[in-house]
């Protein structure tokens, strides 16, 4: 017998239902109904009391470098290029696999106690191996998130060395990882090739084909900075979208990550290909990116779902804050209060990125994987009680989130995480800051 999540109300198929209930086998959500049916239904499972919460979904975050976590608070206010010298590549050398398992745990383990759920980790540091992914994937099982590891392929020789791998390592690594976690529900391998900018035109190519191969999206950075605009047309003389339609890789597969530099005649491309973005909306304000269009992209047919980037370039990472910084900046930017409203990014940060990433994720309906966020809707942030999907975009607090549910099993209760000790956590990450200064 299973298990039965009562609460005040399901978010469940757009709507809030009072006194319903979840019923759960395997991580996996049988039914939702009415709670007294399900009591009736399901007497021998275990009931778990979610009194005076609400039931959503959990958010996805589908664009994240965890590794970054470590680097937070590390040359804030500064150029692009800069920030990029000073933080990224000057302490690369000092990440070593326990340094990378640390700030996986560390970024993951901050995430679910913000209510993400599933998480897509962009990751480049592979020290030319496979160990750098298996500590963040080992990060991932001990905390307990759903991972997608969109393990980054990556030869412009410009990076820092661990960045690094030829096109046969970068794409047979990739497989084998793929291969191995083939059929685990909490673990998913996706191919992203780093950018135009950073991925040679062969690495994109095998990046795409790779994941038409084992039948998953691809991830890819494109056109974050005007720099990267200036680059494809002096080399190729195309614009970044139309650079990558060159190469064959604008497709449904591609999963573009910020999108900020387009003109029109890329944006109608990528609509016509039902293509997605992940969007970054507070990383493309603190680095200073500028603003994607996503009136735009949506109405030519973009998928879109959100991403916290990394924390250095952010730097929190709680989806709810994109979802309030997606449909407040791009308000200002029309001035039109209406252009982008709660309910979109709501669904953005939840049943999009489901079904972007190809995952039984984002939404509470039958069939989908139990990965659910209790709110307490008597928190001041969420009241009064008008608008409930209103005031979790643009007024709730972290702590109006109480309890994070990933595949049925509590990861996150009165706002603490349970399955890691927040303390060691905290300690691994201090250990970590007094190596490098030393």
């Amino acid at each position: 017998m299973g298990n039965l999540f009562i609460g005040d109300s399901v978010y469940t198929n757009g709507t809030f239902k009072e006194q319903y209930s979840l019923y759960v086998e395997d991580g996996v959500i049988k039914e939702i109904g009415p709670t007294g049916q399900l009591k009736g239904k399901y007497k021998g499972a275990m009931v778990h009391s979610l009194e005076g919460k609400t039931i959503i979904p959990g958010t996805v975050n589908s664009h994240n470098h965890s590794f970054q976590s470590l680097l937070r608070g590390i040359a804030v206010d500064r150029p692009f290029l800069e920030w990029r010298d000073e933080a990224l590549y000057k302490y690369t050398p000092y990440l070593d696999e326990e340094a990378i398992y640390t700030g996986a745990l560390f970024a993951f383990g901050e995430m679910l106690r913000y209510g993400v759920t599933t998480v897509s980790d962009f990751f480049y540091v592979h020290n030319n191996g496979i160990a750098y992914d298996e500590a963040v994937i080992q990060a991932a099982k001990d905390v307990g998130i759903r991972l997608v590891l969109a393990r980054t392929m990556y030869d412009w020789d410009g990076a820092p060395k661990a960045y690094i791998e030829t096109i046969d390592d970068a794409v047979s690594r990739t497989y084998a990882l793929a291969k191995k976690y083939q059929g685990n529900s909490m673990i998913h391998i996706q191919p992203a090739p780093h950018s135009p900018h950073a991925a040679s035109p062969e690495m994109i190519k095998a990046g795409h084909r790779l994941a038409c191969e084992i039948d998953t999206p691809f991830h890819i950075h494109v056109a974050e900075e005007p720099f990267e605009v200036e680059e494809t047309l002096a080399k190729y003389g195309l614009r970044p979208v139309h650079y990558l339609d060159s190469l064959g890789v604008v497709d449904e597969r591609m999963i573009a990550i910020h999108l900020v530099w387009l003109e029109q005649a890329e944006i109608d491309l990528l609509g016509s290909r039902n293509t997605s973005l992940a969007y970054c909306p507070s990383s493309n304000m603190f680095l200073a990116d500028g603003i994607t269009k996503i009136p735009d992209l949506v109405k030519a047919g973009v998928n879109i779902t959100l991403g916290s980037d990394g924390a250095c370039s952010n730097n929190r990472i709680s989806v709810f804050e994109e979802m309030r910084m997606c449909s407040i900046l791009q308000k200002v930017d029309r001035l039109d209060g209406t252009v982008v409203n709660a309910q979109q990014v709501f669904d953005m940060g939840t049943k999009n990125a489901g079904d972007i990433l190809r995952l039984p994720i984002g939404k509470l309906e039958q069939g989908m994987q139990a990965d659910f966020v209790a709110i307490d809707t008597n928190d001041l942030s969420l009241l009064p009680k008008t608008n409930l999907i209103a005031n979790i975009v643009y007024s709730m607090q972290p702590n109006a989130i109480k309890d994070v549910f990933v595949e049925g099993k509590q990861i996150v209760g009165d706002g603490k995480l349970l399955t890691i000790s927040e303390e060691a956590i905290g300690k691994r990450v201090n250990a970590f800051f007094e190596k490098t200064r030393e």
